[in-house]
Order: C-alpha cells, then sequence, then structure tokens
C-alpha cells in the first residue's frame, strides 16, 4: 500500500479515469475536489460531475467548494495533510491551495506544452490539423499552464480523427503518465523542464461563433473544423430551404476535392448524398442534426425531409 497522501481534483469524464488509475493503484486518495453539482437536462435535476459519481462508488471524501479560496475549505484541506496534488481537468486553482502540499501540486494537459495552453486543446488541435499532440504533467504555478514540465507523451493524429476520439486515446495515455509521474515524485526522481517559449498555438475557450462554419474558407479548414468539435460542441451552419431558414449541425463529413461550378454553400443533392460546395470540392455530410430534430445519417433524413431547388448553407 503507498502511503502518499494524495488530494485529487478534476470534474468530466476526461479525468476519471486518472482518479480510477491512482485508486486501482492502491494509492491513498485522502479526498477528491470537483465542482458543485449543476442543474441539467429538461427537469433542471441537479447532475454530480463525473468525477463525483466514481469517488462516490469507491467510498472516497468528496469536496465541493464553490469558492476555492473560502477559508473553511482550506481549513478543510490542510486538515487533510495531503502530502501530493493531482489536477486533471479541473480550475485553476489560488496559491493558497496549489503550494499547499510539501510535494506540490501537478497537473495533467492534454497537448504537448508549450503548444494549445488553455481550456479547449483537443479541439483546438484537431481543427488546426495537427498530425499529433500528447499529454504533459507539469507543476502548477500562479499562470495557467506555464509550470514546469516533468513528463510528456506524443500521441498521433489520425487524418479522420474527430475531437472525440483523440479525447478518448489522450484519456488513456494521459491516466497512465500520471502514475509514471506519481511514481518518480514518490522515488525523489523528479527533474523537471522549464517551458520554452509557445509559439501561438492557443487552445482557449470555445464559443458558439467559434462553431460557425465559414463556407469560403478552404475545405481542409472546413473539414478539420467539423472534426475538431464532434461530437461537442459541433460545427454549425444556417439552413435555407424555401422560406426556412434552420441551424443545421454537422457532425461527420468527408473530403471530396475536385472541379466544379456550383456557387459556394450550394447543396448538392443526389442518390442519397447530401454535398455542399466549397473551394476546391465538395464536403459530403454523414451524420447532421437539423434544429427540432434528431441528429441522424444523411440518407436517413433525406427519407423524411425535403429540401427545395436552391436549397444552400451560409
Amino acid at each position: 500500500m503507498k502511503d502518499l497522501r494524495i488530494v485529487f481534483m478534476g470534474t468530466p469524464d476526461f479525468a476519471v479515469a486518472t482518479l480510477q488509475a491512482i485508486v486501482e493503484a492502491s494509492y491513498q486518495v485522502v479526498g477528491v475536489i470537483t465542482a458543485p453539482d449543476k442543474p441539467a437536462g429538461r427537469g433542471r435535476k441537479l447532475r454530480q460531475s463525473a468525477v463525483k459519481e466514481y469517488a462516490l462508488s469507491q467510498g472516497l471524501n468528496v469536496m465541493q467548494p464553490t469558492n476555492l479560496k473560502d477559508e473553511t475549505f482550506n481549513q478543510e484541506l490542510q486538515a487533510l495533510q495531503p502530502d501530493l496534488q493531482i489536477v486533471v481537468a479541473f480550475r485553476m486553482l489560488p496559491k493558497v491551495v496549489w503550494q499547499l502540499p510539501k510535494l506540490g501540486t501537478f497537473n495533467l494537459h492534454a497537448s504537448l506544452l508549450p503548444d494549445y495552453r488553455g481550456a479547449a486543446p483537443i479541439n483546438w488541435a484537431v481543427m488546426n490539423g495537427e498530425t499529433k499532440t500528447g499529454v504533459t504533467t507539469f507543476f502548477i504555478d500562479e499562470k495557467i499552464d506555464t509550470g514546469e514540465m516533468i513528463l510528456q507523451k506524443e500521441v498521433a493524429i489520425d487524418a479522420d480523427e474527430n475531437a472525440g476520439s483523440l479525447h478518448d486515446k489522450l484519456m488513456q495515455v494521459g491516466s497512465d503518465l500520471v502514475l509514471e509521474t506519481v511514481a518518480m515524485i514518490e522515488k525523489g526522481e523528479v527533474t523537471t523542464i522549464k517551458q520554452p517559449e509557445a509559439d501561438g498555438k492557443t487552445a482557449y475557450k470555445i464559443h458558439r461563433e467559434t462553431c460557425m462554419v465559414d463556407w469560403n474558407e478552404s475545405i481542409d479548414t472546413i473539414y478539420n473544423k467539423v472534426r475538431g468539435l464532434s461530437p461537442y460542441p459541433a460545427a454549425w451552419t444556417t439552413l435555407h430551404n424555401g422560406d426556412e431558414e434552420v441551424v443545421m449541425k454537422i457532425y461527420k463529413a468527408e473530403k471530396i476535392v475536385t472541379e466544379h461550378d456550383h456557387s459556394i454553400g450550394a447543396l448538392i443533392i443526389e442518390q442519397k448524398h447530401i454535398d455542399v460546395a466549397v473551394k476546391n470540392g465538395y464536403l459530403r455530410l454523414h451524420i447532421l442534426q437539423i434544429a427540432g430534430k434528431k441528429k441522424m445519417e444523411a440518407s436517413a433524413l433525406l427519407n423524411g425531409y425535403k429540401f427545395e431547388k436552391g436549397a444552400n448553407l451560409s
């Protein structure tokens, strides 16, 4: 049984794999800090975070502070006497929290730092057409994702990869990297590397405007945007279909590079296929969702939805 006293901080599914790896490696997790329950769904019922659900299933001590600087919370945290804190997909920590453990607080970030610092590194790596990314562990300091690096592991991005499949790959590789990092810290064998200057590749938070498709961009840029935002939050566009104007989300598409004389954004419906005219070819839509309808294959949509002549996307 490992005798390190570990506090784990995280919220979404991405963090669960790491917490599970730590628990299954028999480390002593004395506390799990996660986001407060939030109302979700039509009934607005309170929903627990993925990390909280797993932590409770393991009988772990869960804390859900709304304010990380709150004096009562900090006293409770100090009472846990953590030797080490591990952070995965949480929020920025105040100094009073990250400097508490004698062995420090380290974070797992889903990129090869210093590239893609910020909230959405997986999405932006795919949207920017990267062929590789990875995971990094680093000790937390005053700024966001700038601390001294401990370990990195590179992961290839396949040509048809989307953010969802890359998320799952990085989640597993990341959990292994965290265990490797903890073992090094436990043995006192850690050597850190100062982060080099970033080269401008950032991963700022994704907003609705970020997800809007500009059909005048290159076929590669549009295709990468669809991949990088799938399955969530999804690229979107406006469908003009006769007198109807409605939002359409695109989850999966295919590039068809060819010459044509259609106007940009025009929809070409042939043999149960939906193609959008773009520069240098067409984007064939495979999985999409029209507002008010279910997410479905293009062929299924065409069985019950009529596209008028001249229908287009903008």
